[in-house]
């Protein structure tokens, strides 16, 4: 099945206060990553290989509290162009993150509701092993000798 969805993202006015909660309430590992200036991500991880998410700051006051769930996709613009089409409205263009995590997007469906979009980086086609694994050339057999006369 296409399209699971990949990560969930709390925006909060007050992220000290809801890590606090949320670390009482579940058995979440938290790891803050600093983002820039004044700005950190507390990753959350859930375990078992299971969709994970992260924590921050509201960018303004008008952000609602809110958790906002993210769904793969192969290609964030396609992806907000069909959903444009389709009568949502694009809140956030594609955004790419870090020198080569991928890229996401957020929409808001005809009904209200906002959904994010995720596009994982490329990953670099691999090396032939081949290539990378050349093997020794083989050893030329022995030349046969040739029966003389006696």
């Amino acid at each position: 099945m296409g399209n699971p969805f990949v990560h969930i993202e709390l925006a909060a006015p007050d992220i000290a206060a809801a890590k606090k909660f949320y670390k009482s309430l579940f058995d979440w590992k938290l790891t803050d990553t600093p983002m820039g200036p004044g700005m950190t991500y507390t990753m959350l991880e859930v375990g078992d290989n299971r969709t994970g998410g992260g924590m921050m700051a509201a960018h303004s006051p008008q952000q609602p509290t809110a958790w906002l769930p993210y769904v793969e996709v192969a290609d964030v613009n396609k992806s907000l162009a069909k959903a444009k089409a389709a009568g949502a409205q694009v809140t956030v263009e594609r955004t790419p993150i870090g020198e080569n995590m991928g890229a996401f997007g957020v929409i808001v469906d005809p009904q209200g509701a906002a959904l994010g979009l995720w596009e994982a980086a490329k990953k670099a086609a691999p090396a032939k092993r081949a290539a990378a694994k050349k093997k020794p050339a083989k050893k030329a057999a022995p030349a046969k000798k040739k029966k003389g006369k006696r």
